[in-house]
């Protein structure tokens, strides 16, 4: 039996399109439209009072009405007069008639539903954004809203007649920026404390403390900065050397909130750390002029720092903006070992372009400089004081980020006129005086009540005659925020993350406290290693421990080094391997540990040249729930053997260890620390790699900056969402988590699940059809379809 929210992926399928390569307007239909139209109805020229300039005079129509009905060509007079009945109405009047393959462009443009460049038109506007900071009187306070946001906002609703948002409940408000700040769904019992709590600030001390837990912040905006800095952990030049990840520079950036115009220097002009996003991707074989590492590094940082989209400037003078060719090949020379030769459209010109700076009257790059050099000219350039373009580029899209559109869209046309040019400038000029401060910049916007307002209500129309602000938009989760979410539902996320990264702050890692005892390990080996003994080459060798665990399920955390690669097994199953000895694993069981005996078995392997003795090394703790903590460390009490015979004996203690097994032991304890810390944590989708599901949902292939995800369903997804082998496995197992535990009642369970999911208690109505699916109580079966249609609903699916 399933709810009646069960159909919902059906009936998203049955509404959407059959999925087609979309029309490229810049490169398919400007061309045309150009070629044939521009003559009469672009710039001021309105023959027969049409406008083809921009997306809304072509939708204002000519002086008899609408030629287009987007969405719709059969209807559309636009087509009708590209092959009319009658010869004396074709269009354009001169040359013939259109070639038939532009005619199916133009007809497939117009079914797609007219979509247009934001920010281009034929005849380019007088618009130039400011490249200096502007500081702004703000207007007065109306009905006490003395937040600067507050009184822009409200300042722009009054001069537009817009009525004032009104605003969002605690419950919603504790989802959305729990959503918003950390990625992560607020518990039932932090539901129902916020609720309950009515002291006036909660919503401020609730934004704090989801800022101020380091690591849940860090890994949900983990994704935002992988996609904008194309980082990933798999892909497209990895396997080849051509690309380096930033994975582990990037994660302490973020969890060190490192002020973010050191952040964009250090990206510019780059540590070993952070390079991987200045070299871009070394693609294989012969690629073209606009795919080289040198253009690839005026792209990036052009659109990841400045909102400016160098891509179409890469190839010929941009259709859509200002940029040309010589100002991109002026930023791609300055990681250029000489001056670069401009190619236009893949074919040479024989003009040489020098490194050079964007925005001469801030300073320029000598060209003399050796490029490292170069790089912290650039750098400097780019984080100005006076470079108001690289503030509000990011506040830009910080607000994009909470309210669910730019204040200029999209977000990488930043030479769009802003829908308010004085909240914009406000905002870049307070992220300067807070010092580049990201975090404070996120709380300064989520303690307006702009960003604490119920979310606009959209419909087809709403755009039709431009974007104006009437409220935050909702916005999709994003596929990770979606995943994490399931997990924290079913309990079904993986053990171990494939972001190779500590889930802690350097400083905690420093330190002897928290809950690890101050015993420490020791190296052991086999006997191969005792003083006047030859291991051979190669060696393997296997180590066990033994030992009783007082209580059930504790939680066994361990800090894991091997010279130079392990197997590590727990009662039986396979729990960590690696190969690199230059990175101590850290490793987190909830559940693995049983009361009795237990056992910790290893195959440890030196795979270096000559002979070399296997060496191992674990600090571990268990956890009960209750009670102290049981350290479990590598000593003589554990055991040895070869591989074939097992003869188990006395592991051996050697006098010496090299420098670098000194490292790690005396880091262990703080790593250990740090693995428990972190380890209230589930591992987060930021941190692996993508799957069919995340990939459906949504994430995108890293190969390119990605500044804006898809927010609209794809076929894809809900076929996926319908009856995905993944979902599935996520669902039933938390069926059986769920069961598992000593719930009252059907209506408790039922209660927790909405809390969990939704940030809201059932309704009768809900409560009522729960009970008609489980009469005899909850089972696997019913359950999981009970999960399944909380997580169909665009409740769950939508931060609103």
């Amino acid at each position: 039996m399933h709810l009646p929210l069960s159909s919902l992926p059906l009936l998203l399928i049955t509404a959407l399109p059959a999925a087609a390569a979309p029309v490229d307007f810049s490169h398919q239909i400007v061309p045309i439209l150009r070629e044939h139209c521009s003559e009469c109805h672009t710039g001021n020229k309105k023959k027969g009072g049409l406008s083809m300039n921009d997306r809304a005079s072509f939708l204002a129509g000519s002086e008899n009405g609408p030629i287009v009905e987007p969405g719709n060509a059969a209807k559309s007079r636009l087509i009708e007069v590209l092959h009319p009945p009658d010869p004396d109405d074709q269009m354009p009047p001169k040359g013939g008639p259109l070639p038939p393959e532009k005619i199916a462009l133009l007809r497939a443009w117009v079914d797609e539903g007219l979509t247009w460049e934001e920010g281009f038109a034929f005849q380019k506007p007088a618009y130039e954004p400011p490249l200096r900071p502007r500081h702004v009187d703000l207007p007065p306070a109306t009905d006490g809203r003395d937040h600067p946001i507050d009184r822009l906002v409200d300042h722009y609703l009054a001069k537009n007649n817009i009525p004032r948002p009104a605003a969002l409940d605690d419950a919603a408000f504790l989802r959305r920026a729990s959503m918003d700040l950390n990625g992560l769904l607020p518990e039932p019992a932090a539901f129902l404390a916020f609720i309950a709590d009515p002291a006036p600030d909660k919503r401020a001390r609730l934004i704090r403390s989801l800022l101020g837990s380091d690591v849940a912040y860090t890994e949900h905006w983990l994704t935002f900065w992988n996609d904008l800095l194309r980082n990933d952990y798999d892909g497209t030049g990895f396997i080849t050397g051509g690309r380096k990840q930033i994975t582990q520079w990037l994660y302490a950036a973020l969890l060190q909130n490192k002020p973010y115009d050191q952040f964009a220097r250090e990206l510019i002009a780059p540590t070993p750390e952070s390079a991987g996003f200045s070299e871009g991707i070394k693609w294989r074989g012969t690629v073209s002029a606009g795919q080289t590492t040198e253009i690839q590094f005026a792209q990036s940082t052009s659109q990841s720092f400045l909102g400016i989209n160098m891509k179409c400037a890469s190839c010929h003078d941009s259709f859509i903006d200002r940029w040309k060719l010589s100002e991109a090949y002026g930023l791609a020379a300055v990681v250029s070992e000489k001056p670069l030769e401009l190619f236009r459209c893949d074919k040479a010109t024989g003009k040489i372009q020098g490194a050079a700076w964007l925005f001469p009257e801030l300073g320029d790059i000598d060209p003399a400089k050796p490029v490292h050099e170069r790089q912290q000219q650039m750098a400097a350039l780019m984080t100005h004081p006076e470079n108001g373009r690289f503030t509000r580029t990011l506040v830009n899209r910080l607000w994009h980020q909470l309210l669910g559109r730019g204040i200029i869209y999209p977000v990488d046309a930043m030479s769009t006129p802003p829908w308010d040019a004085d909240l914009l400038d406000w905002l870049a000029v307070e992220f300067a005086a807070q010092k580049y401060d990201l975090k404070k910049m996120l709380e300064v916007i989520c303690l307006s009540q702009a960003y604490q307002s119920k979310s606009q209500t959209l419909s087809q129309t709403t755009d039709a005659a431009g974007y104006h602000y009437a409220g935050p938009r909702a916005k999709r989760l994003t596929a990770e925020q979606y995943v994490d979410a399931l997990w924290q539902l079913t309990g079904a996320a993986p053990q171990k993350p494939d972001a190779r990264v500590v889930r802690m702050k350097t400083s905690t890692a420093a330190a002897t406290g928290g809950p690890v005892p101050a015993k420490t390990a020791t190296w052991i080996w086999g006997s191969s290693a005792a003083p006047g003994n030859t291991p051979p080459a190669n060696e393997t060798i296997k180590l066990r421990y033994t030992f009783e665990s007082a209580a059930d399920h504790p939680t066994l955390g361990a800090v894991i080094s091997c010279d130079n690669e392990f197997t590590l097994l727990v009662n039986g199953k396979e729990v960590s391997r690696s190969a690199d000895w230059m990175q101590p694993q850290t490793l987190l069981l909830p559940k693995l540990i049983k009361k009795g005996k237990n056992e910790i078995l290893v195959t440890a392997k030196n795979g270096g040249d000559g002979p070399n003795p296997a060496g191992f090394f674990f600090q571990g703790l268990i956890q009960p729930t209750e009670g102290s903590a049981i350290p479990i460390v590598s000593n003589a009490a554990w055991e040895w053997s070869t591989m074939i015979p097992l003869e188990w004996k006395p592991a051996v203690i050697v006098p010496t260890v090299p420098a670098w097994a000194e490292k790690i032991d005396q880091a262990a304890t703080g790593l250990l620390t740090a693995a428990f810390e972190s380890g209230s944590q589930m591992v987060r989708a930021s941190l692996l790699k993508s799957d069919f599901l995340m990939r459906t949902l949504g994430r995108p292939n890293r190969d390119q900056i990605v500044s804006l995800r898809p927010n609209d369903l794809s076929t894809l997804e809900a076929i996926d969402l319908s009856n995905g082998s993944i979902l599935a496995g996520y669902l039933s197992k938390g069926a059986e988590a769920l069961l598992a535990r000593p719930w009252k009642n059907p209506d408790e369970l039922t209660a927790w699940i909405y809390q969990f999911a939704l940030s809201r208690n059932p309704t009768p109505a809900e409560l009522s059809t729960v009970r008609d699916l489980m009469p005899n109580g909850p089972d696997a079966t019913s359950l999981q379809d009970l999960l399944w249609a909380v997580c169909m609903l665009p409740e769950f699916q939508l931060n609103r």
